[in-house]
């Protein structure tokens, strides 16, 4: 068997936009909506949303400038961009290659987008961990943005109160430094695409003039040219899926759950992961949630989270780290980092 290089996750960061929806500000839009009742549903306290004239782009480089100031990291050595969004600039180019240009990167770099939610992350990694192994590339920036704030209708006063914007940062390298990324389970079910879903806007329906909402037959409010979640549907299907993909994660990289240090999960929203928690059987000092300020920012929650919990130390020399995507598509993934 040949040897392949090992990737390595080195280093995180963020940026959030300078817009905020705090639980008061939607109390007085919702009034059936007390603070408490929003902070106990979902909690969550404050989400973070861009301004008029802030866009993915935007994210992206400010989030990668954060990287690369934290850790002294040089633009010039960076080989691949792989940048992860639902929410781009345009359909063509790549918000990829604008982001490439305003941080500068070497022209010798690649730089593409993937269409990816709330596993993004993983699936980035998993990407990145193939470009290091080919042995063409030794440094890859991976980030993840959106702004899905803008996919929300006004009324809809659920996935506003979970739903925020951000980016983040990470570098994966050949080098030794950081975490190594082992084996990764990816998993896709394209039979839930219609429980998590912005229905108009692309080419198979094109936007229309109509803005107002109806109810499902569960009561989830929703307009074709906005996001729409069947909250059931994707709650079963979480609670069908993670469980088997943490056993398959564990499995594949030949550990026992008692061996993992610490697991953070994509932070979908308060509820959810505590109910995962106990359904897992982890113990809640083992289960990292960090979300209250900046609501659920789809792919960004897991490296957001990832970089508080080492803030915090809770993820030290020695510690693995299990981490697991969830979400639209149906798409999942996992791995373990071990630092």
């Amino acid at each position: 068997m040949p040897d392949f290089p090992l990737a390595h996750l080195a280093a995180v960061a963020y940026h959030l936009p300078s817009g905020e929806l705090t639980n008061e500000q939607l109390s007085a839009i919702f009034p059936e909506w007390s603070v408490d009742k929003i902070m106990n549903k979902v909690g969550i306290s404050a989400r973070r949303v861009v301004t008029e004239n802030e866009f993915t782009s935007d994210l992206a480089v400010a989030a990668a400038q954060n990287l690369f100031k934290e850790n002294n990291i040089n633009p010039a050595d960076i080989e691949y961009l792989i940048l992860c969004t639902q929410s781009p600039d345009y359909f063509l180019p790549t918000t990829a290659c604008l982001v490439h240009e305003r941080l500068q990167l070497p022209s010798a770099a690649g730089a593409i987008d993937i269409n990816q939610g709330c596993s993004g992350f993983v699936y980035g990694l998993g990407l990145a961990k193939g470009l290091i192994a080919s042995g063409d590339v030794g440094n890859v920036l991976l980030i993840t943005a959106e702004t899905y704030s803008r996919f929300l209708h006004p009324n809809d006063k659920g996935n506003r109160s979970i739903f925020g914007d951000a980016a983040a940062a990470a570098l994966i390298t050949a080098n030794s430094a950081g975490a190594t990324i082992g084996k990764v389970v990816l998993g896709t079910d394209g039979k839930g695409a219609k429980n998590l879903i912005v229905k108009n806007g692309a080419m198979r329906f094109p936007k229309t003039a109509d803005l107002s909402v109806r109810a499902d037959i569960d009561g989830n409010f929703f307009n074709d040219n906005y996001l729409y979640m069947n909250g059931t549907e994707i709650f079963n299907f979480t609670l069908e899926s993670v469980p088997v993909l943490v056993k398959n994660v564990l499995k594949k990289n030949q550990l026992q759950q008692e061996e993992i240090d610490l697991f953070v999960f994509h932070q979908a929203n308060k509820f959810m992961l505590d109910y995962l928690c106990k359904k897992i059987k982890v113990p809640a000092d083992k289960f990292f949630i960090s979300m209250e300020r900046c609501g659920n920012t789809v792919s960004s929650t897991i490296p957001i989270a990832m970089k508080h919990a080492l803030q915090e130390e809770k993820i030290k020399a020695g510690s693995k780290v299990l981490i697991a995507g969830f979400g639209v598509g149906y798409s999942w993934g996992g791995t373990v980092l071990q630092f």
